[in-house]
């Protein structure tokens, strides 16, 4: 955390030190400008990871994706979100977990989850919670007419041991079922895979990552009491916003983002106004802008 903002402030102390040579000789003067430029992106991720001041900005991510309205096209969109952050997420050096995956009837997926570990994990993937919406030309559809489609993107932090959160098994339900969905030698003969619903508030999570029932079920209850706890936190933050009467983050029919593929490209998100009509690199994993702007937005 300390080591690059003292690298950055001794960049700035040699590049005084270049400044004053150039003024001497010209041979120095043509370093000085490609020195600058490294020194501002340098200064951009100090400033993007001082904004990261959040409880649970440093922990780990759960990021669940769910194809929503739009059929076989929501399905394939969905599939699209999360080829779109596991880029963004080996790019920024994050390992990741496939922790669950349900595939679509006919292409995409109809929901998938991920976990994701690395520094400010959430911190950063909170930017993307929220409905993205989709419109291009459908490659399902025989007259390649022009569709929309949207997909429910679900971020909590990874809740670490010992958080107070108690679940009593009473309120538990919990099925298993064979891993793998796609049929032939991806179905496990035996039934590893593990559903936990929380019948109080409705909250499911699966996992089938792992080969033994034990494991499955072990990081199922993980993710619950991050659920959980993200739940609770929205509880408190939505009582301090009836009493500070503060905006209320987007809910289900609220996009927060649309990607438009046809007949222009252009991504745009609505709580920022951040676009770029750079849409392949955008579904890439280059979201970096994204989620300066919503970070930066969201200040004091």
């Amino acid at each position: 955390v300390v080591k690059p903002l003292e690298d950055t402030d001794s960049s700035v102390e040699d590049l005084d030190a270049m400044i004053e040579m150039a003024a001497e000789d010209e041979s120095f003067a043509t370093e000085v400008p490609s020195e600058v430029k490294r020194l501002e992106v340098a200064l951009e991720d100090l400033e993007l990871k001082a904004l990261l001041s959040g409880p649970h900005d440093g922990a780990g991510a759960i990021v669940t994706i769910n194809a929503r309205d739009g059929g076989t096209d929501a399905n394939d969109w969905a599939e699209m979100l999360l080829r779109m952050y596991t880029r963004w997420s080996n790019s920024s050096g994050n390992t990741i977990d496939m922790l669950e995956s349900s595939p679509g009837d006919e292409a995409g997926i109809k929901s998938a989850t991920l976990q994701i570990k690395g520094n400010n994990a959430y911190g950063y993937l909170k930017a993307e919670k929220g409905v993205h919406r989709l419109v291009r030309l459908s490659p399902y559809d025989s007259d390649h007419a022009r569709h929309t489609s949207f997909a429910l993107v679900e971020v909590v932090p990874e809740v670490e041991e010992g958080v107070d959160i108690e679940v009593d098994s009473d309120d538990l339900k919990i099925d298993v079922f064979k891993a793998g969905g796609a049929g032939g030698q991806s179905v496990q003969k035996n039934s590893t895979a593990v559903r936990i619903t929380h019948i109080p508030t409705g909250i499911k999570v699966s996992c089938q990552n792992e080969r033994s029932q034990h494991q499955n079920k072990v990081i199922a209850m993980r993710i619950l009491v991050s659920r959980l706890a993200d739940l609770q936190r929205i509880q408190r933050e939505k009582h301090i916003s009836e009493i500070k009467g503060k905006h209320v983050s987007a809910e289900w029919g609220n996009q927060i983002r649309s990607y438009v593929l046809h007949p222009y490209k252009l991504v745009k998100d609505h709580r920022t106004g951040e676009e770029t009509a750079n849409a392949d690199n955008v579904l890439d994993g280059d979201i970096d802008q994204f989620i300066r702007a919503y970070l930066t937005s969201t200040v004091g």
